[in-house]
């Protein structure tokens, strides 16, 4: 007797579709409840007026438009580095570096930029120069993280040591130039100079910092999300993630794309760093950019490496920020409480058990 039919909601394209999109967002939903909850249990213990610490810190960044663009700028350089740990993870790869990437990236575009600041002109001519010091920093960037794969397939070195040994070696280096043969002696920061007009993106929500920066992130977002499912490398790059032994004997060359995407991977983090220049600094501050590297690997992390997912989850990861130094600003709390919760974070997204909770395998 042959069997019935399953239920066309069960097991239909659209069934399934909808099944992973619930696996993925209720184990998203139970990650962002622990660590909203752990930050409220730290209210409650380490301030005196946790009532007050908890309105700042959960509604603090919706305050007025200078708070929430700053929030949202934030979000620009984790949107820009998830991206990047988004594909040199998908490719197989593990991309530790990503603090001296995007400190790198911005120190580049910088000194780039101060060297074509006479051929710019606010407007259409400081186009080309702009896209040029952007270009640097990001393949400069890119060259770090790719060397690290190339040290993997040509002595199978664990790309996880090189990118990160390499990223720290970096920073010291950024730090002596921007200390030292870079230093702006006209301000009292450790700066560069700063870059000129022509450079700088446009504002869009005055008072904040928010620039027109978000624009490119989000333009990035769909780009790599087409590069990934809807181009032949981007396929390539995605089955050597899966069984790179698989796309060998299918003819692909597994050295190359493991290069590429951790190329990409570090030139997405420092095309963050100078958009952060371009955008809000105007030029590079001495370990400005401390953090953003990790908070990239979070951000890719609770996005399940997903392009679109990662848009949320640099958001979500702004907020905590945001939040907290509104607390610390007009409560008892100290910023430490944003790195606790976000290490909560980034235990619960690399939890086996927190990922299965919500995980059918067999359905899915």
């Amino acid at each position: 007797m042959a069997e019935s039919p399953a239920p066309a909601g069960r097991n239909s394209a659209p069934g399934r579709v909808f099944r992973r999109f619930a696996a993925s967002s209720g184990g998203l939903l139970l990650v962002l409840l622990i660590a909203l909850a752990v930050m409220t249990l730290l209210a409650l213990l380490l301030s005196s007026d946790p009532g007050r610490t908890l309105t700042f810190f959960f509604l603090g960044p919706l305050r007025n438009t200078y708070y929430f663009g700053n929030m949202l700028n934030s979000a620009i350089p984790l949107i820009f580095g998830g991206l990047g740990v988004s594909i040199a993870m998908l490719g197989g790869n593990f991309n530790l570096g990503g603090e001296g990437q995007v400190y790198t990236g911005a120190f580049v575009t910088t000194i780039t930029a101060l060297a074509l600041s006479p051929l710019a002109r606010p407007g259409l001519p400081g186009i080309p120069a702009a896209i040029l010091a952007l270009g640097a920093g990001a393949f400069l960037s890119g060259s770090m993280a790719g060397l690290s794969a190339f040290l993997k397939v040509k002595w199978r070195t664990n790309e996880l040591i090189t990118s990160f040994l390499l990223s720290n070696a970096m920073i010291l280096i950024v730090n002596y130039c921007v200390t030292g043969p870079f230093l702006d002696l006209d301000t009292n920061l450790q700066s560069t100079r700063k870059v000129a007009p022509a450079f700088r993106l446009p504002l869009i929500l005055p008072p904040s910092n928010l620039s027109a920066a978000l624009f490119f992130a989000l333009i990035m977002v769909v780009l790599v999300r087409i590069f990934l499912f809807k181009t032949r490398a981007g396929y390539e790059i995605r089955l050597c993630g899966l069984n790179d032994m698989f796309a060998k004997y299918g003819g692909i060359n597994t050295g190359w794309n493991a290069v590429l995407s951790m190329f990409l991977s570090g030139a997405l983090y420092g095309l963050g760093g100078g958009m952060a220049i371009f955008g809000t600094y105007y030029g590079t501050i001495k370990e400005f950019s401390s953090g953003m590297g990790w908070n990239g690997l979070a951000v890719a992390l609770i996005a399940r490496s997903s392009p679109g997912g990662v848009i949320p989850a640099a958001i979500f990861f702004a907020w905590i920020g945001s939040g907290v130094r509104m607390a610390m600003q007009f409560s008892d709390v100290t910023i430490e409480l944003a790195s606790i919760v976000q290490s909560v974070v980034f235990f619960l997204v690399t939890s086996r058990t927190i990922q299965g909770l919500f995980r059918k395998e067999k359905a899915l």
